[in-house]
Parts: C-alpha cells; structure tokens; sequence
C-alpha cells in the first residue's frame, strides 16, 4: 500500500527508521494516557532494532495533520486458524488529544482497514481498556464489535521463565 494522500489535511506515510523518537514519542504518550507510563520500559534502539532490524516484528503508520505528527499505528500480523489467513493485529493506536474529533483516528482505521484486505487478511482486530468508554464510542461508531466472550491471559516475568523451564 502506497503512502496515502493528504484529505482535510491529514498525511499518513509508513514510519521508517527515521522516524523512531516520534515512534517512542507516541508509544509515551499512550502510556501516559493509559495510566501505564511506568510500565514503558523499551527505548528508541529496542524499537529500532524490532521495527527496523534484521527481523521487522511490527509496523507502524504514521499519522499528520496539517503537516504536525497528530498519531500513530502500530501493527503486526497473527492468524487465524479457522480462516485459515492471517490477521492484522492493532497493538497501539494514538492520536494526540488536540487532534482528536478531527478524523485522524478515522483516517489510521480506514487505512488499516484497506492494508487488511489489500493483504487478504481475515480480520482486522485490537483491544481496548474498558475504561476508555471514547474510544469504545468511536470503535462501535465505524462498525466494530466487542468479543465478550473471550477473557485475555498473559503469561510474563517469573512465570513465563518459570514454564520456559519447566518448572
């Protein structure tokens, strides 16, 4: 997928490794407002060797409007067994508070969504705090749906060491 267009001033262009303080400029930020800052603890040459290295895990688009960094995306691929495809999988999605309501996050979505079927890709999904009761407007808005039914688990620190060893 090509860079797209400006529309209502709005830019959005894949990141490249150029762009890897706006990168961890915007990942801050959406700690900062998730109330989860002290749990960043990646650093620029993480990122760099991750998103740009030897082996790219992730992606990310970057969002401008007027020409200002206004937010960004970053996403990787899973897959589906019972499709039998692969998915985009949202990690972040983050468009700073004075860009908000003036259809950046719109515009990321609406790129992500044509990336997903450009790529036949199955589906395109994230997950959202369910105290962010705005961004599950916006989400329910452009046509997505809550999985209820699923309860996420996650397995870091001492207990993923402990099982990598099998104890």
């Amino acid at each position: 997928m090509k860079n797209s267009q400006p529309t209502s001033g709005i830019e959005l262009r894949f990141a490249t490794e150029h762009d890897i303080d706006l990168i961890y400029f915007f990942i801050c930020e959406l700690a900062n407002y998730e109330k989860l800052l002290p749990e960043v603890v990646t650093t620029p040459e993480d990122l760099k060797k991750t998103l740009f290295g030897k082996r790219v895990y992730a992606e990310v688009v970057l969002a401008y409007k007027d020409q200002k960094p206004a937010g960004f995306a970053l996403f990787f691929h899973n897959y589906s067994t019972f499709l039998g495809k692969p998915g985009i999988y949202l990690e972040d999605l983050y468009v700073q508070p004075e860009f908000r309501g003036k259809g950046v996050g719109r515009a990321l979505f609406s790129f992500l969504a044509n990336l997903t079927e450009e790529r036949d890709c199955g589906r395109l999904e994230w997950w959202v705090l369910d105290w962010n009761k705005e961004a599950i407007g916006f989400y329910e808005k452009i046509g997505a749906k809550a999985m209820d039914e699923w309860t996420v688990y996650r397995l870091t620190g001492d207990a993923l060491a402990n099982l990598a060893k099998g104890v």
